[in-house]
């Protein structure tokens, strides 16, 4: 049989115009010679139309210089062909992707170049999907290495594949050190038998104990899941957060939470179906449905002005623009919240629209910044334009940028005339140089006046602002407060705060002084009563003494009390007590007065009072003596009745009432508002001998204020006065009430070795005599460079040391005992001074002193510190 002779010619233009690649013929010069259908249509350019260009007019630009390389080779030579990828722009402006084939076709005579050979396939679907995967990859490290919990993948056997670089923060080991280990080795032998019994296939969460690389366990949350089938290989993948400091990793969810409001969504325009991720849902808090939506149900929720500027940007996004649209949203129960709509068009190959992709983010909170920072733009131009004092803007050269309506009438110069002009024309050259030098402290305090374009100044009180853009200071504010007639008072204030100090250290020191020579009156009143074969005569005689003493001291602590309370510097402490058993106490103090006046006292105190309370005990049992204590005082027959109960409680305080009812003489209504002033006596109008100095309610008043409470008199048409007062405290936990127990606890009273620091012989007498008739040793020195080498060449259980000593004083010598000795061996160290302002403590416990006692000493105030350090020994 004859073989028909193929028609080569045709057979090419066959296989030319059929290919499903694209077939082009370009001329050295780089004009298309000949291009086939499947080419045209990649592109979206007709045949004649790409004639009319050449191949690098349809070649991105990024691309071209790679193209121009290739084509010189090819021309020259050096190579035979080339295989690479290259972007051509569409017709319709569009980037398509291909994989190019170009070979050279030369002469085979001549070897002339003749034209370049390209074959053409459309790879922008495959790098679409190269970019997805590199995108998936990308945001997988940026997980894994930004990732707060510790992200693991392990084989069933348990080695380890995969670990974040959060391991390295959590549990101190490097992911090298992790990977290709079996988690035997980490996991806690209890858990790892209970991992053994467990289906994890199933997935589930899991609590175990994880080793830190320095040998200490952490509790990990961890949850699992087991991927890939039997035959490629199964795998676990792990995620465990360290859940030991539970808190902080809440806020940090919170955060990422906060941070995770972007949704994506995606609209098949064909057939009007809109997909949704998750999120989504959570930001119109909405539960998750596989309901099927559509565009006239995100419509519903739109008011009409945002469903026509939604519909206008779609119609824009199907020409080629990016969807960007922002709109406010309001939910079913009328909050509102403002959402960013974001999204690209994807077109057929017919250039028609089919789908559109984006995002939905909420930002409300950036547009609530941008509220407020419009907000603060506008109280600002008010603020400046409204404010009393002058305001002018300068920059950093000194030329004023702008000035407020005060500035203006202060300097007479209008704002047009001033801007552009140099500051210094109103404060001074050398002011400005000074700012100008960063010298701005110095600057305030030399800018005194203002002047006025007609040479007179105003005296002012500068105050410079720096004026910061983008983190640089580009200028500054002048602020200049007119204080012409604010001087004068300033004076006056000055002064009076000179002699309120002066006040001060006038009490401090008259509390010095006449404290040191009480302290051997009260004192030796004191050891005299405890001596043995004193007549019932001298007994009654010393007894007078003693009362007249603690008279004239509880004088000199109210004076003293209200001027630290006056002077504001009065604070109270915060210390756990018994409120029943402090209220109890005081009522004992008044029972011998109530007994003699033979008048009935009741003390009712509320069951549900917490106990114990932290609050300032001392301060509490000075009020309660006041007004108990007046009370008797007030009261000829009858009786006196207290009330102590709960108003209003919390987790964290309690705010309780006193109640002080009395069947006295009462007040009259127009005495009861003079009553809490100061210095003013009950006795100026009642007929009665006055005691005390009128200082006792003022004082209480100004304490109870101080513990957030208040306190007044109750109007009632019954006999007597009912006095009523609030204070707050704070509950205490478990273990401040274990402290108050231990502090309650009886202690041992073996005899101590004690050395006494007093320069006084008096004072010095009285305290060795009140230790020594309880047992113990006693030392004594005259100033605080003997105390430092006493304490150095033996061993003393409590230093009694006195604040006020020559040569070296009681704060100068516990710095150099505590230094010099090793905290095991330092005594216990005790303030002693006749300086009884309430904030004498607290300097005393910052100087490193252990305990506190103030003249005139008692016997009682001894053995309480000395229980103090009994119960700090047992500890």
């Amino acid at each position: 049989m004859q073989v028909q002779k193929v028609d080569h010619h045709e057979l090419f233009e066959q296989i030319y115009n059929q290919a499903p690649i694209g077939i082009a013929l370009v001329a050295p010069t780089g004009q298309w010679m000949k291009v086939n259908p499947a080419f045209c249509c990649m592109l979206g350019f007709t045949s004649e139309e790409l004639m009319e260009l050449t191949y690098q007019d349809i070649t991105h630009p990024e691309d071209s210089p790679q193209d121009l390389i290739y084509v010189r080779e090819l021309f020259e030579g050096k190579s035979k062909e080339y295989k690479y990828e290259k972007r051509y722009i569409k017709k319709n402006g569009e980037v398509m992707w291909s994989s190019l084939h170009v070979s050279l076709a030369r002469s085979e005579i001549t070897d002339e170049p003749l034209y370049y050979i390209c074959h053409i396939v459309d790879i922008n679907d495959r790098k679409l999907s190269e970019q997805k995967l590199q995108h998936s990859e990308m945001m997988f490290k940026l997980i894994t290495d930004h990732a707060q919990e510790i992200i693991y993948i392990a084989d069933l056997e348990g080695t380890c594949r995969f670990c974040s670089p959060s391991v390295q923060r959590l549990l101190g080991y490097s992911p090298e050190e992790v990977i290709g280990q079996n988690n035997d080795a980490y996991f806690h032998p209890e858990d790892l038998e209970r991992i053994s019994q467990m289906d994890l296939t199933k997935g589930n969460l899991l609590n175990v104990r994880v080793r830190h690389k320095n040998g200490h366990y952490l509790w990990f949350e961890t949850t699992y899941k087991v991927f890939g089938d039997a035959e490629l290989g199964q795998h676990i993948l792990s995620i465990g957060r360290d859940v030991s400091e539970r808190k902080k990793h809440k806020d940090i969810s919170a955060e990422a939470e906060r941070i995770a409001l972007i949704g994506s969504w995606k609209w098949d325009m064909v057939k009007d179906q809109i997909a949704l991720s998750d999120q989504i849902f959570e930001i119109f808090e909405l539960e998750h449905t596989c309901k099927s939506y559509c565009m006239s149900d995100v419509l519903k929720v739109m008011n009409s002005v945002d469903i026509a500027a939604l519909q206008d940007h779609i119609e824009r996004a199907k020409q080629g623009k990016p969807l960007d649209f922002e709109y406010k949203h309001i939910s079913s129960d009328g909050s509102e919240k403002y959402l960013h709509l974001r999204g690209l068009i994807t077109l057929d190959e017919y250039q028609q629209p089919v789908q559109l992709n984006g995002t939905l983010q909420d930002i409300t909170e950036r547009k609530h910044i941008e509220f407020k920072l419009q907000e603060s733009v506008e109280r600002y131009t008010s603020l400046k334009k409204y404010n009393h004092d002058a305001i002018i803007s300068f920059n950093m050269d000194g030329h004023i940028m702008n000035a407020n309506p005060v500035a203006v009438k202060m300097t007479g110069c209008p704002v047009a005339e001033m801007i552009g002009t140099s500051i210094s024309r109103f404060i001074g050259a050398s002011n400005l140089g000074l700012i100008l030098g960063s010298n701005y402290e110095m600057a305030e305090k030399e800018i005194n006046a203002v002047r006025h374009m007609d040479g007179f100044e105003t005296e002012v009180l500068a105050t410079l602002a720096p004026i910061i853009i983008n983190k640089s200071n580009v200028g500054f504010y002048l602020i200049a407060k007119d204080i012409t007639e604010q001087k004068k008072l300033l004076v006056a204030k000055e002064t009076a705060e000179r002699m309120n100090k002066a006040k001060s250290e006038f009490l401090a020191m008259m509390s010095h002084e006449i404290r040191t020579p009480m302290n051997g009156v009260i004192g030796m009143t004191d050891l005299l009563l405890d001596t043995p074969g004193l007549s019932g005569e001298q007994k009654e005689y010393i007894g007078i003494i003693q009362k007249s003493g603690d008279s004239l001291l509880a004088i000199i602590n109210d004076i003293l009390d209200f001027s630290k309370i006056e002077s504001g510097k009065t604070d109270l402490v915060e210390d756990p007590f018994d409120l029943v058993e402090i209220v109890t106490e005081t009522v004992q103090i008044v029972k011998p007065l109530a007994r003699e006046k033979k008048l009935d006292v009741r003390l009712c105190i509320d069951d549900a009072i917490p106990t114990p309370v932290n609050g300032d005990a001392y301060r509490l049992k000075q009020v309660l003596t006041n007004i108990i204590g007046n009370a008797v005082k007030f009261t000829s027959e009858g009786g006196v009745e207290i009330k102590v109960g709960v108003k209003e409680q919390c987790s964290n305080n309690v705010q309780l009432y006193f109640k002080v009812k009395d069947s006295g003489i009462g007040i009259p209504a127009e005495k009861k508002q003079q009553l809490f002033e100061p210095f003013y006596q009950l006795e100026n109008f009642m007929t009665r001998k006055p005691q005390g100095t009128g200082l006792g309610l003022a004082i209480s008043k100004k304490l109870v204020e101080l513990m957030q409470g208040d306190i007044w008199i109750e109007e009632s048409d019954e006999p007597g006065t009912t006095f009523i007062f609030t204070a707050q405290f704070k509950l205490n936990n478990g273990e401040e009430s274990n402290r108050l127990d231990q502090q309650q606890k009886k202690s041992r009273t073996s005899p101590l070795r004690i050395l006494i620091a007093e320069d006084n012989e008096v004072n010095q007498l009285v305290l060795s005599r009140i230790i020594e008739k309880k047992g113990h040793f006693v030392d004594r020195v005259m100033d605080g460079v003997e105390a430092v080498e006493a304490v150095k060449h033996n061993s003393y259980d409590i230093v009694f040391m006195d604040v006020h000593m020559p040569r070296l004083n009681g704060f100068e010598a516990t710095k150099v005992i505590k230094d010099s000795l090793q905290p095991e061996s330092c005594p216990y160290i005790i303030a002693v001074t006749a300086n009884a302002l309430r904030g004498d403590m607290d300097k005393c416990m910052k100087a490193g002193m252990d305990a506190y006692v103030s003249k005139p000493i008692k016997i009682d105030s001894i053995m309480q510190v000395m229980e103090t350090y009994y119960i700090k020994c047992n500890l």
